[in-house]
């Protein structure tokens, strides 16, 4: 019997060491956590009875804590009154609780966070301030999704919806002022901005949130960003609706505080909802499951079991709950790996920090707990709770909601997975590669304030704004792009016509004047003119300014309102064309190609017809003579001789097609050739000027001298500024070796107007480069945007062009016959194509001609030597389908019978022996049999 015991018990310990560990590392019969939540606050009540039916569920779980109670102490605090909330929450440290729940409030839970570090406490915290970091205070754990999450969410729409201004509503505490530092950050990487930003005290009056808002109302941006608290938030929704501006032009964007509002109220007055219409907010997502509709199911019973009964569970809720089962699952660990719970009065922790409050006491363990809780995983409510490496959950994502009646519609989400905003739930995106296109991103249409599906352009010309001041260039020459009028002392030119008209199409008032950049004696610096937009003594610069990429790095341009470029010009030399200008057409390798084809067809040609057709027979020398007349005569298609052969024919159609496209694009080109060479230029582009050391003009003030020295690598030595068209036309006529230039360098609608007066000069080559002209205006301005929108416009309905011809279409001369075009020879590049196919062409009729031959002469022939073949291919074909002549044997008077019975393959066939001794033999005209 003895024996039996002792086997069964091996075999047990054997077969259930696990359960045996499991049972020596049994933890205390009791575990105390603890809570500071507020009560009277709608998430504080959430989560009260969140954390209640947690420790319900885990202790009511055989799986969990191996029998040990799981017990919750919940302290009642103050948020809004920091030193109060303050004390209370130090009061309740006194207790000895293994963890902490909360506090909901950032200002509590900084305070928190140092006592728990020095206690050793783990805070389970589900705070949203973007500043509590493990990295500062080791023992805290961020249990819900902070706001750098939310704010990064709140960019992306304000991007997604090409918003660039922003104005930021924020209660003026550490959660205020945190979350918008964090918005601010966010908005900076999208190149967005909070234009106008306003905090006000948690206790604020009416008249001061009347006041915020009739500010907030005279800016520019309708954007409107409202982080805050509950009770605050609705008061200002309340009396912006008061005030109308909830209506249409207006954007309201309320962080996560409103979505838990609605989740957990089932019934919301009718004043309150119908302020809060077209507003967008955000709620972290909670994917839907099984143990989520469970919560959901029986939250009714235990709300009225806590004395909650009119609150409803929001995302807090869940997060909540998970926090605790996360406690829960780190316990089990903790005492597994032989944890156990004990607190001493040493207040000198492993930092060298100290806290004199004997009333305390460290947790001996709470490293350990706290390393187990970082590495809990498993499924709760909120989905995946797993904590990174600095303690923040994994993948936190939101969903954005548009208030819509009485109720909220989600319009689309987003994650922090993939960054972007889409209409795919964030836990589909989790399992698939990240895709962080831009393209990707989409949401569902929103119904705006006012009731609007047309989405807010986000913005208007503010009301109390300044007048504008616009820096306008004042010319000395080409006074057509803009002058000043000496009479009216105003402005005006092509650059201001297009600037008005554009104004005239906005669909609001701008204030603004004009304010002449320079003397009037000489063209002022374009780039000293747009970066006094950046010391803000110009609030933007119109006129004739090239948009380039250096200038681009600091201002934003409009739409080009004109195409530019530079060009060259040069004077012009008249000359007498040359002897030998009919071979410029085609280049040398055209030339050779070209008459290589001509006697390669002419020879198919001859190959395929010499045995059927007479005009191709004859003696060597006629034949050589109808080969070459043939093939070139076909450049006239005055060819006389006839073909009879069906490749013959074919090959002839085909170089027929080669030789109509050559002689058509010869004669294009020579004629273009003589017209161009009666006006030339010594010059034929930008190469020619950087190989030479002869000066070059450009016009003072023009990026053209920047761009000569920096990108061409032009000595500055060799550029002289010039001042007027009058000056240009000098320093051409002299020339280099006189004190003049070379040619000049400037862009396109200068030399049109130039042009336009002074014809003994011509554009050498094309432009070198493609610009345009735009208006300058400071980074991310919104008059920009609309600018652009209405020089499309004037584009569109012809009124640019007709300012165009107004201004710059001017005097006798035109550039339509003066400008050059690059004599560039035709190459043998353009016509490979064609002498692909004609090769092919000849190379398949000869093998199917010479197949054919091949048949038939081992039709009634064997191969006996290629002389032979050649012989049979060389000799003339009889008519086909023709009575033979009368045939007789040699001195004999009787006339043999006609030969119809043999075929006239039988008459190709060459001499051979034949079973009754006699042969075959050719003759000029027909085959006799002889002995």
């Amino acid at each position: 019997m003895d024996i039996a015991f002792i086997m069964l018990l091996v075999l047990s310990l054997l077969l259930f060491p696990n359960g045996i560990c499991k049972s020596l590392a049994t933890g205390p019969p009791v575990v105390n956590i603890g809570s500071i939540l507020q009560f009277d606050s709608t998430t504080g009540g959430v989560a009260a009875v969140a954390i209640h039916t947690a420790v319900e569920d885990i202790n009511s779980d055989p799986t969990v804590l191996n029998g040990t109670t799981l017990k919750v102490q919940i302290k009642d605090t103050n948020c809004f009154d920091g030193f109060l909330g303050m004390v209370q929450a130090l009061q309740f440290m006194e207790t000895d609780v293994i963890a902490l729940i909360g506090p909901q409030c950032s200002t509590i839970s900084h305070i928190i966070s140092y006592v728990a570090n020095e206690l050793r406490v783990p805070l389970m915290s589900f705070a949203s301030d973007a500043t509590l970091s493990s990295i500062q205070f080791p023992f805290f754990v961020r249990t819900g999704p902070s706001d750098l999450y939310q704010m990064a969410a709140v960019a992306e729409v304000v991007d997604y919806n090409h918003w660039k201004i922003v104005t930021a509503i924020y209660i003026d505490n550490v959660y205020g002022r945190n979350g918008i530092a964090a918005l601010d950050d966010a908005l900076t990487l999208k190149r967005c901005k909070i234009s106008y930003k306003v905090g006000f005290p948690s206790n604020a009056k009416r008249s001061d949130l009347i006041n915020l808002l009739v500010s907030v109302s005279s800016m520019e941006s309708r954007v409107i960003i409202l982080h805050t608290g509950t009770e605050p938030g609705l008061k200002l929704f309340s009396m912006a609706h008061q005030l109308n501006m909830m209506g249409n032009g207006y954007v309201w964007i309320a962080t996560d505080w409103l979505s838990a509002y609605l989740d957990a109220n089932s019934s919301v007055p009718v004043e309150t909802i119908s302020g809060l219409q077209g507003v967008l907010t955000l709620r972290p997502h909670i994917p839907n499951s099984k143990m989520k509709s469970n919560l959901v199911s029986k939250w009714s019973t235990q709300s009225k079991k806590y004395n909650y009964s009119d609150v409803c569970i929001n995302t807090y809720g869940f997060y909540v709950y998970d926090s605790v089962w996360a406690v829960a699952h780190a316990l089990d660990a903790f005492f597994d790996d032989g944890g156990r719970i004990s607190f001493s009065n040493d207040l000198h922790d492993g930092t060298g920090g100290t806290l004199h409050l004997e009333a305390m006491s460290i947790f001996d363990m709470g490293n350990k707990l706290l390393e187990k809780i970082r590495k809990v995983n498993f499924s709760g409510l909120s989905g995946q709770v797993q904590f990174d490496a600095v303690g923040n959950l994994l993948h936190p994502a939101y969903d954005i909601i548009n208030v819509i009646g009485n109720g909220m519609r989600t319009i689309g989400f987003w994650s922090n997975y993939s960054g972007l905003l889409s209409t795919v739930s964030p836990e589909a995106l989790d399992s698939k590669p990240p895709n962080t296109s831009l393209a990707n991103q989409h949401l569902y249409d929103v119904i705006w304030p006012g009731e609007t599906a047309q989405r807010p352009r986000g913005w208007v010309f503010p009301s109390n704004a300044k007048q504008l001041k616009i820096g306008v260039p004042n010319r000395f020459s080409f006074k057509e792009i803009v002058t000043v009028d000496n009479a009216t002392g105003s402005m005006k030119g092509y650059c201001i016509d297009v600037f008005t008209q554009a104004l005239a199409l906005l669909p609001y008032p701008v204030s603004y004047k004009f304010v002449p950049f320079g003397n009037g004696t000489e063209n002022p610096n374009y780039d000293k003119l747009v970066q006094m937009i950046e010391s803000n003594e110009f609030d933007a610069a119109i006129g004739d300014i090239a948009i380039t990429m250096r200038r681009t790095v600091t201002f934003d341009f409009t739409q080009p309102f004109i195409e530019t470029g530079l060009v060259i010009l040069a004077p012009v030399k008249e000359h007498i064309t040359s002897s030998w200008a009919f071979l410029q057409p085609f280049s040398l390798e055209m030339w050779c190609v070209t008459g290589l084809f001509f006697l390669i067809v002419g020879v198919v040609i001859w190959i395929l017809e010499h045995r059927i057709n007479d005009d191709f027979r004859g003696s060597v020398c006629q034949q050589i003579i109808t080969i070459f007349w043939f093939s070139f005569s076909t450049l006239f298609f005055a060819h006389r001789e006839n073909t009879m052969s069906t490749l013959g024919r074919g090959v002839l159609i085909i170089w027929l097609f080669v030789v109509l496209i050559i002689v058509s694009s010869y004669t294009a080109s020579l004629t273009s050739i003589l017209t161009v060479q009666q006006l030339d230029t010594s010059i034929k582009g930008i190469e020619d000027l950087k190989n030479s050391n002869d000066p070059i003009g450009f016009q003072v003030g023009s990026f053209a001298q920047d761009y000569m020295v920096k990108e061409l690598n032009i000595s500055r030595s060799r550029l002289r500024a010039l001042g007027s068209p009058q000056e240009y036309a000098e320093a051409l006529k002299i020339g280099p070796k006189e004190g003049g230039v070379m040619a000049i360098v400037d862009e396109r609608p200068y030399v049109e107007l130039f042009l336009s007066s002074y014809c003994k000069i011509a554009v050498a080559g094309t432009d070198f480069t493609s610009r345009g002209w735009g208006f300058a205006f400071p980074r991310d301005s919104p008059l920009q945007v609309d600018l652009s929108t209405a020089i499309l416009s004037l584009s569109e309905n012809g009124e640019l062009q007709r300012i165009h011809a107004k201004w710059l279409n001017t005097g006798e001369c035109t550039t339509d016959n003066s400008e050059l075009v690059d004599s560039n020879q035709l190459r043998l590049e353009s016509f490979l194509g064609l002498f692909l196919i004609c090769g092919v062409a000849c190379v398949l009729a000869l093998l199917l001609y010479f197949g054919i031959m091949l048949c038939k002469y081992l039709r009634h022939e064997p191969w006996k030597s290629l002389r032979r073949f050649i012989s049979f291919v060389h000799g003339k074909e009889p008519p086909k389908n023709k009575e033979r002549r009368s045939m007789s044997l040699p001195g004999s008077s009787t006339p043999t019978t006609p030969m119809s019975s043999h075929s006239s393959l039988d008459m190709e066939r060459p001499a051979r022996p034949v079973r009754n001794g006699l042969r075959w033999t050719e003759h000029p005209k027909l085959a006799t049999c002889l002995p």
